[in-house]
């Protein structure tokens, strides 16, 4: 395998192994457990649950431009993304302590422990997909990185069916194979599901490898005294100018929108199912199965469309794909399905649900992947970590809202189905954005070489 290849490869790796963060404890195995089991009550644990996402999202936002402007400058990329996987290690791994019916302090470790996880996640992701605009050519890209999210897709499927045939139990204290959990994990205390987080950890250091042996930064000058000083500068005369850049200005708005509400979805599909519908860990595993197995044929697919049309109309596809699917999740409960009565006892309500989740995973993994190409033809190719930290914030800087507007809307009105509402919203407003995107980026930017 050449050098080329190598790079693109490992740069694959980072996808594979991080994913089980997202797969198994934001949605499908970890947040579900602490709301059902962890929390006094499925309904506080939803509110807690979002309001630690929107404090963990508030606090970390306004540091990724400027550690992406600093590394710009300075290099040492690798460094970085060392510290980073550091923290996700870390954080996944204390989640072994989030007993049953744990007590108040309990709870705030646990919640803690989550959010640094999650920083090392994010950052990760910034520094990582900053190196792809050096790995093919422009026309390349959009095919680089469906395939990369369709990897990771196959990745926490793999990692989500291992935990499930494994190590989590269902109330009958046995795996999804009828088992007991492994290594004589107590079924009675939760110690197979609770697994999920040395195990998300282990995975990462694993499969991480590749990437730190075979993905080099590329080659720049070497840097003047004053590089950090100098970044800085130049983040502050980005910010300054960036109103003015109005395709960049408009993406940043759209993307920071209809991610967020992506985010809701990922954060609370797992905690819904298991509130309205009544599904176990089980039932929401074998969600995330098909969401994830129909993802990863999907980003594949849609990475090709990405390199072929271009990222923009395939995330206008998304989006509405996705809207369609939070309308139809709002009108089904056990009682319903879009809105008509069924029978309590009927399980079209599951199967809807299971649908659901297959296009959830298809949508949001597809828009993801094009997402990160489009920011590519956007921001400036040689300050393309900034731009990944922008992308970033623009994403964290108001995280907090599809969170906070879940959490507020459970609250107050004390439903969980209603309290999905606030994400349709979300997801028009960043379709509307998409309006003022330039498909080919900002002009002065749109002939610059990929790498």
């Amino acid at each position: 395998m050449d050098s080329a290849r190598k790079r693109i490869w490992g740069w694959w790796a980072f996808d594979w192994a991080n994913q089980p963060y997202n797969t198994l404890l934001l949605t499908f195995i970890f947040a579900p457990y602490f709301a059902a089991s962890v929390a006094p009550d499925p309904v506080s644990g939803q509110a807690m649950w979002g309001w630690m996402l929107a404090i963990s999202g508030v606090l970390t936002a306004f540091f990724a431009p400027v550690l992406g402007a600093v590394a710009d400058n300075t290099g040492h990329k690798r460094a970085w993304i060392s510290l980073w996987s550091l923290l996700y290690i870390v954080g996944a791994f204390a989640l072994w302590w989030a007993t049953p019916a744990a007590g108040q302090g309990t709870i705030l470790v646990v919640l803690t422990a989550f959010a640094i996880g999650l920083v090392g996640l994010e950052y990760g992701i910034v520094f990582t997909n900053s190196i792809l605009p050096s790995l093919g050519p422009r026309a390349e890209l959009g095919r680089i990185s469906g395939t990369g999210w369709a990897l990771g897709y196959v990745g926490g499927l793999l990692s989500l069916a291992v935990m499930l045939a494994l190590l989590a139990e269902n109330d009958a204290g046995v795996t999804m194979l009828g088992i007991a959990p492994l290594f004589g994990l107590d079924p009675e205390l939760r110690e197979g599901t609770r697994a999920v987080g040395p195990f998300t950890a282990l995975w990462y250091i694993v499969f991480v490898i590749p990437f730190f042996l075979w993905v080099r930064e590329p080659a720049t000058p070497p840097k003047a005294a004053g590089a950090v000083a100098r970044g800085l500068t130049q983040l502050k005369a980005t910010l300054r100018t960036l109103p003015t850049r109005r395709s960049l200005f408009a993406y940043l708005g759209s993307s920071m929108l209809y991610r967020d509400a992506l985010n809701g979805i990922y954060a609370f599909g797992g905690i819904y199912a298991a509130g309205v519908l009544e599904w176990t860990i089980i039932q929401i595993g074998v969600f995330g199965i098909l969401a994830a197995a129909v993802g990863a044929v999907a980003c594949w697919f849609g990475g090709k469309l990405d390199s072929r049309f271009g990222p923009k109309p395939v995330i206008i596809g998304c989006i509405a794909l996705l809207i369609i699917v939070c309308i139809i999740i709002v009108g089904t409960d056990r009682s319903m399905v879009l809105f008509m009565p069924v029978d309590p006892a009927s399980n079209l309500p599951d199967i809807v649900f299971y649908i659901c989740g297959g296009l959830i995973g298809a949508g949001g993994g597809t828009l993801q992947a094009a997402s990160r190409t489009m920011l590519v033809r956007q921001a400036n190719p040689d300050r393309m970590t900034e731009g990944f930290g922008l992308y970033a914030l623009s994403g964290k800087v108001l995280s907090f809202i599809a969170p906070a507007l879940i959490a507020l809307a459970t609250t107050v009105t004390g439903n969980q189905r209603l309290g999905i509402t606030p994400l349709i919203g979300l997801f028009l407003v960043g379709l509307v954005l998409l309006i003022w995107v330039n498909p080919k980026g900002e002009p002065e930017f749109e002939c610059a070489p990929s790498s």
